[in-house]
């Protein structure tokens, strides 16, 4: 008799398994998932697979392949594996490692390909995945069938029972269910969805994050300076290049105008980063690419990263005031009135001045504004520089600072900033207490918890907020809804070193089904 551990194969080899079982006439019946949490539903949903077939093969998604959000899944891909093994309904167990179940299918080649009946309604796979798969399955004289059973979630359970989202996120969750109904997942799909009608331009510095990853050996014995060994360098691309390519995979169109210098490879780079978006950028000889160069070391206990110090190679004051705009300019006239939205990064590092921020406010059909502060602009980069925007994001530094008041609250404050700017609705971000919003004139407020606290790093957190906040205010979603829509697309982002991925949209889809699965 196998024991449990003689169960896990690996996909590699399964296929000398798959061959002898052909031979002996035996029909494969294949289950696939995350069973992050081995329930009832999931013994039902193996039973009635079994029946269709004579082995039961399970393969379980990778931790590092599984969409959930951060903090998914609960339990390890070792764990996982050994719940399913000691099933004594279950033959064999494998491992994805992927993103899709497709290479799992071609070494197993299922006669029966088992999903759930929930499956069997197209609008519910959120990955949108299920037409390939049952197409490689019939690829290898397959079929696919949907089990029968009662519906449950192991995903409900963690949040309800383990404690698996932060304190106060539940109880948002369960707040806005009893607003908007049941299906209220379903209600925000179809807003996010609707983004893709829309023309989106985006207009900010362009920023290169460079990151060189060391290790600390030590002081050195002359000066006392820090000491440390060179281990790899990455680029992303951050600022407005970060913001446009959270939109990529939402918004129906996507153009980024901003200006470079030409500096060799840095155009190049941008083409490569940048799928899906239409680049209006001037390259000019004169002005200084921002790039921010951080040196970090990795904290393999928290698996996050300790940032040493950063060098910035900015254009100088004096020559962002002497510099001729003139092409940006009439490239922003050009564009801003073929656009449904108008996004702003304005990072304050000599791209957006006055001239600039008139031609801007002027001709924007709806205007959504995210003016930041940093070290290189501290108190100079204030979002009251302009008059008005139909929406905007600030941090909670940044809101304080527009008022100069800096023990004020952030309620009144962020109403305050909300009438001095004439605008529709405004968040402000409050980094692990999460985020505000406020719509006064529809008497709209919210408070959403930060729905991780499992941080990589935060560089481009605030980015990808602003970017899916942008959407939701022009689209005119609640409050509640866009904030916690935000929040979302914040907290994937931190699960990431630097801004070397954006948000996907089935990834955002996937953690709020996560996080509304109360």
């Amino acid at each position: 008799m196998r024991t449990p551990a003689d169960k896990i194969i690996s996909r590699d080899d399964f296929p000398k398994i798959r061959d002898k079982l052909k031979k002996e006439g035996k029909k494969i019946v294949l289950c696939h998932g995350v069973f992050d949490l081995v329930h009832q539903g999931h013994l039902e949903h193996f039973a009635d697979a079994k029946k269709q077939g004579d082995v039961l093969v399970v393969s379980v998604t990778a931790a590092k392949y599984v969409n959930k959000g951060p903090g998914r899944p609960y339990f390890g891909d070792s764990e996982r594996l050994n719940f399913i093994a000691n099933l004594e309904i279950v033959d064999y167990v494998l491992l994805s490692e992927a993103v899709t179940v497709h290479d799992i299918v071609r070494a197993v080649q299922p006669d029966i390909y088992a999903k759930g009946k929930e499956y069997a309604v197209a609008k519910n796979d959120l990955t949108g995945n299920i037409g390939s798969e049952e197409a490689i399955v019939r690829e290898y004289g397959g079929e696919i069938y949907y089990t029968e059973g009662k519906v449950f979630s192991s995903t409900k359970l963690l949040n309800n029972f383990f404690s698996a989202l932060p304190e106060n996120v539940v109880d948002y969750a369960n707040k806005l269910k009893k607003k908007y109904g049941d299906d209220v997942l379903s209600q925000i799909r179809e807003k996010i969805e609707a983004f893709k009608k829309k023309k989106v331009l985006v207009v900010g510095d362009v920023i290169f994050d460079e990151y060189s990853f060391v290790n600390i050996q030590g002081v050195t014995m002359k000066d006392g300076s820090l000491s440390t060994f060179f281990e790899e360098k990455e680029r992303y691309a951050g600022g407005s290049l970060a913001i446009a390519r959270h939109l990529s995979e939402f918004a129906g169109k996507v153009t980024l105008c901003s200006m470079i210098g030409t500096e060799p490879g840095y155009m190049d780079f941008i083409r490569e980063s940048m799928e899906g978006v239409k680049l209006e950028i001037i390259e000019d000889e004169e002005f200084v690419t921002p790039v921010k160069h951080r040196y970090v070391k990795s904290n393999k206990q928290r698996q996050d990263y300790d940032k040493l110090f950063s060098v910035n190679t900015l254009m100088r004051r004096h020559d962002i005031r002497h510099h001729d705009y003139s092409a940006f300019y009439n490239k922003l006239k050009k564009l801003i009135p073929k656009y449904d939205v108008v996004i702003i990064g304005d990072f304050g590092h000599g791209l957006i001045d006055q001239n600039a921020r008139d031609i801007i406010q002027e001709k924007s059909k709806f205007l959504a504004l995210n003016v930041q502060t940093n070290s290189a602009n501290m108190g100079m980069n204030l979002i009251t520089k302009y008059d008005r925007a139909d929406s905007f994001v600030v941090d909670e530094r940044e809101l304080k600072m527009a008022f100069g008041q800096h023990l004020a609250g952030k309620d009144k404050l962020l109403e305050k900033l909300i009438q001095k700017m004439s605008t529709n609705v405004g968040w402000v971000t409050v980094g692990a207490m999460g985020a505000i919003g406020m719509r006064p004139s529809a008497k709209q407020k919210a408070l959403c918890p930060a729905l991780t606290l499992e941080v990589t790093d935060t560089v481009g957190a605030g980015d990808a907020f602003f970017a899916l906040a942008s959407m939701c205010a022009e689209s005119d979603i609640p409050v509640d809804m866009a904030t916690l829509v935000a929040n979302v697309a914040a907290a994937l982002k931190t699960n990431v070193i630097g801004n070397k991925d954006y948000v996907h949209k089935v990834d955002l889809l996937k953690f709020l089904s996560t996080v509304l699965n109360v």
